[in-house]
């Protein structure tokens, strides 16, 4: 798509990018709202960027995908520093969400080779496959362990992007095809768990332990990652045209992208609960989506008619990107809900995931200038 074929300059994004990833790495809890206080008495800050969450992760894996086009080297210092910082520190907790960073390192790996990132990543990946590692729910899907709770029997959609997608791409790194094919295992489990075959959405987790997918809450920002990670594992792996794991997962896709077609408000974003419009609009899984969008329509995996959702997504979030950087309209960190209600009360603040997907979707909507 030529750049006359929109009227947003390319000033314009570059310039919004670097702001975002300015106020990625300065966001401060100012007042404690936002710190996760474990029974262990640690505290953890999911909110500010020396911490080690999926909140990290995803900023990590944001600001990589953009140096990788663009060869931004405050971008490649920020990733290289903050690894140098958390190894110096130590690792945290193994668990679903603290895997994130790994798929960042893993690509750190090959564009600049450092025989100190190898034992990370063997660890945790083994860790991920080990009986005695993460526990997996029935029929051998990933439990979704966090900080705070070990959710038995629970699967969440989060999982495929904070530790399905890390996993695949140690496995071709490090030469261990038994991770490929574990990875692969769990999109398909997660999704014959998650995937919603009314809507073609996804509900927020299954529980095995009761057979039920909790609220039922269709949650924006738990979708977002699997538009993300469909077009993402497709790449990683490069599933030629004609596999059948390749045209399962694109089919997957396509459900959930007819429903956000249909659904996407005026302004470019999505309700955080995307068929419920009393829910308020959410704008990191606006970004989310447009990436992930963009990404398919530009690999071939989606009809080149949603490219139009996914453009005029990047304008809903352009538009929600204050003059200091802040990704507004970003709800915080969501357990799982047992009521719809809970989704839309969980509030609004500045994230570095909100920061990141923001990173993601502009890095992705340059191509077009291209």
């Amino acid at each position: 798509m030529a750049a006359t074929n929109h009227d947003i300059p390319r000033t314009r994004i570059t310039d919004a990018i670097g702001r975002l990833m300015d106020n990625l790495v300065n966001i401060k809890d100012e007042t404690g709202e936002f710190l996760l206080h474990l029974e262990d008495g640690r505290i953890i800050d999911t909110k500010g960027w020396a911490g080690w969450e999926w909140t990290h992760g995803v900023g990590l894996f944001g600001m990589w995908r953009y140096y990788e086009q663009t060869g931004d080297k405050a971008a490649l210092q920020i990733i290289k520093q903050w690894f140098e910082d958390r190894f110096a520190e130590g690792t945290p907790t193994k668990n679903i969400n603290t895997m994130a960073p790994f798929i960042t390192l893993a690509y750190l790996y090959e564009h600049e080779p450092d025989p100190r990132y190898i034992p990370y990543l063997d660890t945790w990946a083994e860790w991920l496959m080990a009986p005695d590692g993460l526990p997996k729910t029935e029929e051998g899907g990933f439990q979704h362990i966090v900080y705070n709770d070990v959710n038995p029997g629970e699967m969440w959609d989060d999982t495929l992007m904070m530790s399905v997608l890390p996993l695949a791409k140690i496995g071709l790194l490090l030469n261990r095809p038994h991770y490929i094919e574990e990875a692969k295992r769990q999109f398909l489990v997660h999704i014959k768990y998650l995937f919603d075959k009314k809507t073609g959405l996804w509900f927020h987790g299954w529980d095995f332990n009761g057979r039920h997918n909790f609220a039922e809450a269709l949650w924006a920002r738990g979708n977002c990652w699997v538009t993300i990670a469909i077009p993402e594992i497709i790449e990683i792996l490069d599933l030629p045209p004609g596999d059948a794991f390749r045209t399962f997962l694109i089919d997957t896709l396509a459900a959930q992208v007819k429903t956000l077609a249909e659904t996407q408000d005026e302004s470019g974003l999505w309700h955080t609960l995307i068929v419920d419009p009393s829910s308020y609009l959410e704008a990191s899984a606006t970004a989310g989506f447009a990436y992930g969008i963009l990404k398919s329509v530009r690999k071939g995996y989606l009809d080149r008619r949603y490219e139009a959702v996914g453009l005029k997504a990047v304008e809903g979030v352009l538009a929600n990107i204050s003059e200091d950087g802040e990704l507004q309209q970003v709800s915080f960190g969501t357990a799982m809900g047992d009521t719809q209600q809970f989704y839309k009360d969980i509030k609004l603040t500045s994230m570095p995931y909100g920061q990141s997907l923001a990173v993601l979707a502009l890095a992705e909507f340059l191509r077009t200038y291209i």
